[in-house]
């Protein structure tokens, strides 16, 4: 479940709230933060199926005047290179001005009865700046059927460094909620950081 706020101390009542490793989740995102006071965060805990195991994650983002902080931790069944079940712990720690895109996906319900303040039912928050680009490729062709020529290729590159999808019907209203307000700290601080350059 998401959440999010404006205070250190809230970022880490949300960790505990999840109840996931928080004790390893909150050593981490502290670490990753240092000292800086935290502006905006959100905590997404997310349970998928993997065959015929079930697993959860937890996301964490954290919002200061200089850096967007990412926190992702996995959990393992034992395995080959462990005895006992593990967790994996990763943080990255992103000055603002890099970040190059914020894209904030909205599904709503009857859009034809649409108004203004309307929370969507469903979110998916991307945000990008430049660790992972996907480039999607397809060969090329032309509008003549009967042509054999070698067009080459056509594509697209993405930058895909981080999704979240946040729906009222999995998450909850407040998580919904929660993810629109740090989507939008994030995208009003990368602003003041391009003017800031």
């Amino acid at each position: 479940m998401a959440k999010t706020g404006t205070t250190t101390q809230g970022l880490r009542a949300a960790i505990e709230r999840s109840g996931y490793y928080p004790a390893l989740v909150a050593e981490a995102v502290e670490a990753a933060v240092g000292g800086e006071p935290v502006a905006s965060y959100l905590v997404h805990q997310e349970t998928t199926f993997d065959s015929n195991e079930v697993r959860r994650h937890v996301t964490v983002l954290a919002l200061t005047a200089t850096r967007f902080i990412v926190s992702h931790t996995d959990e393992q069944a034992a395995d080959g290179t462990s005895p006992s079940p593990y967790a994996t712990t990763s943080t990255e720690s992103v000055r603002l001005e890099r970040i190059s895109s914020v894209v904030l996906s909205r599904v709503v319900a009857n859009p034809e009865a649409y108004t203004r303040g309307t929370q969507p039912r469903e979110v998916v928050l991307t945000i990008g700046w430049g660790a992972v680009n996907r480039i999607d490729l397809e060969p090329a062709a032309c509008g003549d059927p009967n042509c054999e020529a070698d067009h080459g290729y056509t594509g697209s590159a993405t930058a895909d460094d981080l999704s979240l999808r946040v729906s009222e019907a999995g998450d909850g209203p407040d998580s919904v909620r929660q993810t629109l307000a740090f989507a939008q700290a994030l995208s009003e601080a990368t602003v003041v950081a391009a003017k800031n350059r």
